[in-house]
This record gives C-alpha cells, sequence and structure tokens, in this order.
C-alpha cells in the first residue's frame, strides 16, 4: 500500500486545542503522514520541527479555493518548505455550485494547477456529493466528469472522497476505473447503513475491492477520514487504521 495518512479534519477539535500534542498521538497510533485542514498557526520553522520530532509526512493539505487566489505564493512556500507535495481544493461554497461556477472551476483549477507545476506542486481537487449529479437539466454530464474533462491531466489530479461518492449513488471501484491516471489521492471512509459515517471496516462500503482499484489506477496516497466521528476521534483514527493493517497488501 501506498502512504498512509489521516485527514486531521477527523480530530479537528482536538488540533484545536493542541496541536502539536494532537500530531504526536497520531504518530502513535502508527500514521506515517498527514493531509492538514490548517495548520494550527504554526510558522514554517515550528511545523519543519514537529514533523522531524514525530517522523510524520505531510502528504497534501486542503486549501480553500479563495485562499489560493488570493494567497498562492505563500501557501506555496509553506507546502514546498515542509516537503508537502499535494495541495487540494477541499470543496465549493453552496453559493458557487452553479453550472456556469462549475464551467469557470475547471478554467481555474488548470490555471491554478499550472502555477503549481512550476513550483513542484501538484494541485488536486476533492469531491463531496454535490459534484455528482447533472452540469444542467440540458447537460446530463456529471459535474466531476465534466471537470475530469476540461482539466489538464498534467496539471490536475483528484482526490476521490469514496464516502460521498456512495452517498451520491456512484460506486467508488468503477468510479476509479473509470477515470484510472486521473485521481492520485483517495479518501478512506465508510459509512453505516444510516448512511451516516464510521471508522473504516465498520461499515458497507467495500473497503479492500476500492483500495484495489485506487492502486491499479495508479493512486500515490491513501487518507483515512471522519467526517463526525461518534466515538474519540484519536479513537476512531486508530480503529481505521487497525482495520487497514488487517488487510492483506
Amino acid at each position: 500500500m501506498k502512504t498512509m495518512a489521516l485527514q486531521l479534519f477527523t480530530v479537528r477539535d482536538e488540533t484545536a486545542r493542541d496541536f502539536a500534542g494532537t500530531l504526536r498521538r497520531v504518530s502513535e497510533l502508527g500514521y506515517t503522514a498527514v493531509e492538514f485542514a490548517g495548520y494550527g498557526g504554526l510558522s514554517i520553522p515550528q511545523m519543519q520541527a514537529l514533523l522531524a520530532e514525530t517522523g510524520i509526512q505531510a502528504l497534501s493539505s486542503h486549501l480553500a479555493l479563495e485562499t489560493l487566489e488570493q494567497c498562492f505564493e505563500q501557501e506555496a512556500e509553506y507546502a514546498l518548505a515542509i516537503g508537502c507535495p499535494y495541495i487540494v481544493v477541499p470543496w465549493l461554497p453552496p453559493d458557487q455550485r452553479t453550472t456556469e461556477a462549475f464551467t469557470a472551476l475547471a478554467e481555474t483549477l488548470n490555471r491554478l494547477g499550472s502555477k503549481a507545476k512550476a513550483r513542484g506542486l501538484t494541485l488536486g481537487y476533492h469531491n463531496h456529493d454535490f459534484e455528482f449529479a447533472p452540469m444542467s437539466d440540458e447537460n446530463p454530464t456529471l459535474v466531476l466528469d465534466s471537470l475530469f474533462e476540461h482539466t489538464d491531466p498534467a496539471s490536475v489530479t483528484f482526490e476521490l472522497d469514496t464516502y460521498w461518492a456512495a452517498f451520491a449513488g456512484v460506486d467508488p471501484v468503477d468510479y476509479l476505473q473509470r477515470h484510472s491516471g486521473r485521481v492520485t489521492l483517495v479518501h478512506l471512509k465508510d459509512m453505516t447503513p444510516e448512511r451516516t459515517f464510521t471508522e473504516v471496516g465498520a461499515g458497507t462500503l467495500p473497503i479492500a475491492e476500492i483500495i484495489a482499484a485506487a492502486r491499479a489506477s495508479g493512486a500515490q496516497g491513501y487518507i483515512v477520514e471522519n467526517d463526525q466521528p461518534r466515538i474519540p476521534a484519536l479513537e476512531s483514527a486508530g480503529r481505521s487504521l487497525h482495520f487497514l493493517r488487517t488487510l492483506p497488501e
């Protein structure tokens, strides 16, 4: 298996109280990498020291589209300094989810992706469920399919959130197979029969098959996430990693 990371959004309450202490706990659980959802106010030297201390790799970082538009060079400098190869747009606010906005988004991703590539970074886009709706009543193409079609594979990659794909009624295994080569990062999540979040391996999604499809399609990193843990968040993260370690390589 490629790099196994934890999306720190899972433990957001803990990082808000003690960012460095939480990252140490994440390392103790056995995670070798993280995906950032903010840097806890740490300076570049502070983050460099913390990553070196814990042995944690900075795999990727979720950065709002507006932040990348307004502060690209600053964010690129931070990512490069901490050895973080991927910067990922995590979502679009509801007021930007229009046909026109989605069309413009592809152009924006291409532009930012080109800038990222020039700096030695890779830009990605992370989905929720709304990207699996048609572009419009007149255009039945799914929003995410349109983004795949109209973005440059040399500059823009995708981070498939398997929970939100399944929530939208899309088979994540089939989707990975159909978009082989374009999905570099995969969010490993699980779903209860009631369609709520749970630990990886405790729900209904075919995790082993998803990983196999991701591996075959060229994914480079797997990221555990639980948007709304019902048990202590660090315990949730630990249970997910424990399950993943039971799967055959």
